[in-house]
C-alpha cells in the first residue's frame, strides 16, 4: 500500500469514529463544541504518531508476553507529554477536557493502530498510518463538536452565526451527542454506497 492511500484511510475509508466506530467515549464526551472536539483531535493525533513510530523502532526488541503491556507505557508517556504541555499552555482546553486527557491511553485507536500497524511496519509507514488516523480522528470530532455547537448555540469555534436563543440545548447536552453523531454516520453511509 502506497503512503498516500495509507493516510488517506483514516479520513474515509477506515474513519475512526464514523466507519470503525472506535473512541465513542471521547466522541460523545467532549464534542459539545468545535474547539474541544479538534483539541481532543489534535491531542489524540500527537499520541497516535508518536507512540506508533516509538513502537515500529522497538517492535523488536519487545518479548510476546509483554507486548500489549510494553505498547500501553509507550503510549502512556506520549499522554503524559500531551496533558503536561496542554496544561501549562492551554489551560482552558485542558479544564474543557478533563479527564478525557489521561484516557487517550485507553483510546481503542491508539492502542488498536499500536498493534494492528506500528508493530508490524517501518518508522515512516507507522508516522504516516498514525497521522492519517488521528487527522481523521481530529475532522470527525470537529465536525461533531461544531455540528452540536452551531445547532445548540448558534456559534462555530465560538464565533456567533446566529442569536444564541434560537439554538436548541438539546444540541449541546449528552443526547444532543448521539443525536448528531447518529445524523452524520447515516449521512456518510449514504454518501458511501454507489
Amino acid at each position: 500500500m502506497n503512503q498516500l492511500q495509507n493516510f488517506t484511510k483514516g479520513f474515509f475509508k477506515e474513519n475512526p469514529v464514523f466507519v470503525l466506530l472506535l473512541g465513542m467515549c471521547p466522541t460523545l464526551g467532549v464534542t459539545s463544541s468545535a474547539i474541544n472536539g479538534l483539541g481532543m483531535g489534535l491531542a489524540t493525533t500527537f499520541v497516535l504518531v508518536m507512540s506508533n513510530l516509538v513502537i515500529s523502532l522497538i517492535k523488536n526488541l519487545i518479548p510476546d508476553k509483554v507486548r500489549i503491556p510494553a505498547f500501553i507505557v509507550v503510549i502512556a508517556s506520549f499522554v503524559t507529554i500531551v496533558e503536561l504541555s496542554m496544561q501549562a499552555y492551554l489551560p482552558s482546553l485542558f479544564d474543557s477536557l478533563g479527564l478525557f486527557i489521561p484516557l487517550i491511553v485507553v483510546n481503542c485507536i491508539v492502542l488498536g493502530r499500536a498493534e494492528a500497524f506500528a508493530a508490524k511496519n517501518k518508522p515512516l509507514s507507522s508516522i504516516v498510518d498514525g497521522l492519517g488516523m488521528g487527522l481523521g480522528f481530529a475532522m470527525a470530532l470537529t465536525m461533531l463538536g461544531g455540528l452540536r455547537e452551531f445547532l445548540g448555540s448558534g456559534k462555530i469555534f465560538n464565533i456567533s452565526i446566529y442569536p444564541e436563543q434560537y439554538g436548541s440545548l438539546l444540541f449541546v447536552l449528552a443526547p444532543g451527542a448521539f443525536i448528531v453523531l447518529g445524523y452524520l454516520i447515516a449521512l456518510i453511509n449514504r454518501l458511501s454506497v454507489k
